[in-house]
Formats: structure tokens, sequence, C-alpha cells
């Protein structure tokens, strides 16, 4: 690893952040990989050690009624130190290795408060 204050490039276009940290598990300061799907939702809860859960909303359409349905899916997303994520903010989640039994996305980017 190059150093503590150096963030390791992940492959993907979002910046580093600007705090450093010794998380193993980080993708930017740390050794994990990430991979497959990116999505973007919003913090619901924060209250574990290292995870935080992201809701994400989305349309589906019923073909029979020629409508949508809103619905909404829940994420265990590991939360790296340096991100500093709290309840309500915008994060962006990259798919990685199951980290735990429940958690498979780590976040990799904050993009502060959803409005």
């Amino acid at each position: 690893m190059a150093g503590k204050s150096a963030a390791r490039d992940i492959g993907i276009d979002v910046p580093a952040p600007a705090k450093a940290c010794d998380d193993r598990h980080c993708p930017f300061h740390g050794t994990l990989p990430v991979r497959g799907q990116l999505f973007e939702g919003t913090v619901v809860s924060a209250r574990m050690q290292r995870t935080v859960v992201v809701e994400r909303e989305y349309l589906r359409y019923i073909r029979k009624y020629e409508r949508y349905e809103k619905r909404t899916k829940r994420f265990m997303a590991h939360n790296p130190p340096c991100l500093d994520l709290k309840v309500g903010d915008r994060v962006v989640l990259m798919e990685c290795r199951p980290v735990s039994k429940t958690v498979a996305y780590v976040a990799i980017q904050n993009k502060g408060v959803a409005s």
C-alpha cells in the first residue's frame, strides 16, 4: 500500500475522500476491491459499527394497469470511517465481496444531505 494519506485508485470516477482512515475494508485506504453494480441511495440508519442501512426507491411498471408503483429496497453497506456517513446522506454504493453475512456493498462516495 502506498501509505496512509494517499488514496488508491479504485477504477471508478468518484473523488477520493479528504480524510484518511486505517480501515482494511475501505476501498480507498484498505485492500477491499470493488466490482459489479453501482447504486445511489439514502442512509436511513447508521447505528451499527462501520455499517449503514441504505434505502433506494425505484418505480416498477404494472402492465395490467398501465401505471407505475413505487418500491423500496434496503441494502446493508460497509461505512468506511473516512466517508463519515450520517442519517439522511445521499451515498453511492458499489458491490464488493461479502464483508459479513449481510454486507456485500461498500459506500464509495458521500454526496451530502438529501434534499
